[in-house]
């Protein structure tokens, strides 16, 4: 099978064309990883896959959104040194995704005022963020080119760049948060800026031995954001730089976080773990019951992703394209395939099953079953990414009334996906 043939992505091999993606895990503490990380990673390499990433390492400590993530300081270098050689011993490639949240933080998690392309209110959080000055935005670029070398002293083999989501760098990009009246706003050469001295200063850092992936949104999927069109323009400039591969997403967290992990989210659960210091407001609105009109759903199905990448397809030639987005079976990896895309990234199956890849050699057919109610998402915001059935597995309690939503969840999403 294909699936199991090797990879050239850059100056790497990876054994096979699965790759963990880089879902945000939230298995740090202060910043610093933890054992939890180490074990889970480890455990997704033992699975089979070819390469595992990281999630999600801040270029600077202006960038970090929760206290679970990480960010580029000495401190963690011998954790994440033996973290990356646990992963080689597995027979899998490490990477870590770089990145700056821009104005997705607060200043109780940053410990300053939260920065972005232009002055504003981000609701999501909420917090007031200022307008970066120029000489910052230059200095920001320079450190995502340290950070490549940051990584390669830790041992990882690849970077992310991530560049959608609404993140600082597609800050910059779309239209509906950067309103900027100098050469980093306005016409499309000047949103796209930013991005483009930051991907001149990776691969500048990244040389002949570190293989450089761009994870870019397809659309915004949100009132005045980027559309398909200037999706593929953005992939465009991208592959200007000779990276190795860029990830095909879509979505915005702070607007539409559903059309980016697919199907609902379980607003019961997101009231219940989400924590009341930092996110007060949304917190209160959730348990008042606007969670549906405040997080809209999208009906789930399996590949969801697959007609708008394969429009970028069709217009991106001479980088690999690599598929994200409702991989649920061994069927849909070998669809995936058979449509064009030679690698792919995963990560619900492999929170709720680290031996995904092993059991999809063993059976091309097999599914993992999941029930994709986002109950891991939901949990995410004070604890570890981890399937509810993980979590009753190891003897942990669910309250009952969040019990109820996995399963009216659930059903929806099977409906959802039998319809499509």
């Amino acid at each position: 099978m294909k699936l199991f043939t090797p990879y050239q992505l850059g100056p790497i091999t990876l054994r096979n064309r699965f790759i963990r993606s880089a879902a945000f895990e939230n298995m740090c503490k202060d910043n610093a990883p933890t054992q939890l990380l180490h074990d889970y990673h480890v455990s997704v390499a033992r699975g089979g896959v070819g390469m595992t990433t990281i999630a999600y390492c801040a270029v600077d400590l202006s960038g970090v959104s929760f206290d679970g993530q990480l960010y580029v300081h000495d401190d963690i270098l011998p954790a994440l040194r033996r973290l990356t050689d646990d992963i080689h011993a597995e027979g899998a490639k490490a990477s870590i995704q770089l990145g700056h949240c821009g104005n997705m933080t607060h200043f109780y998690t940053c410990h300053c005022m939260p920065v972005s392309a232009s002055n504003g209110l981000n609701l999501y959080s909420p917090t007031l963020h200022r307008r970066l000055k120029v000489n910052e935005i230059h200095q920001l670029a320079k450190k995502f080119g340290e950070a490549v070398d940051f990584c390669r002293e830790a041992g990882f083999d690849c970077v992310e760049i991530h560049a959608g989501h609404a993140y600082l760098i597609s800050q910059f990009i779309s239209p509906r948060t950067n309103h900027r009246r100098d050469e980093y706003g306005g016409s499309f050469e000047n949103r796209v800026r930013f991005m483009n001295e930051v991907l001149d200063e990776v691969m500048l850092h990244a040389k002949d031995d570190m293989a450089v992936v761009v994870k870019t949104n397809m659309w915004d999927d949100c009132w005045r954001g980027s559309d398909i069109e200037e999706g593929i323009k953005v992939a465009k400039e991208i592959a200007r730089h000779k990276v190795h591969g860029i990830v095909l997403s879509g979505g915005t967290v702070s607007a539409s976080p559903m059309t980016i992990l697919g199907g609902a989210m379980p607003v019961k659960t997101l009231a219940h773990y989400m924590p009341m210091k930092t996110f007060w407001w949304l917190k209160g609105a959730l348990r008042a019951g606007a969670g549906k009109m405040m997080i809209p759903a999208v009906p789930f199905k399996e590949l969801y992703f697959m007609d708008k990448a394969k429009r970028f397809q069709q217009e991106i030639t001479d980088v690999p394209l690599i598929y994200v987005g409702g991989v649920q079976s061994g069927d849909n990896c070998q669809q995936i395939m058979d449509e064009g895309f030679d690698l792919f990234q995963i990560a619900h199956v492999l929170i709720k099953d680290p031996d995904f890849v092993k059991h999809v050699q063993e059976n091309p057919h097999y599914h993992a079953g999941c029930g994709r109610s986002n109950y891991c998402v939901g949990r995410m915001y004070t604890l570890d990414m981890k399937c509810h059935e993980c979590v009753l597995r190891d003897g942990e309690k669910i309250p009952e009334s969040i019990r109820r939503e996995i399963a009216e969840l659930e059903a929806k999403a099977k409906e959802s996906m039998m319809k499509g």
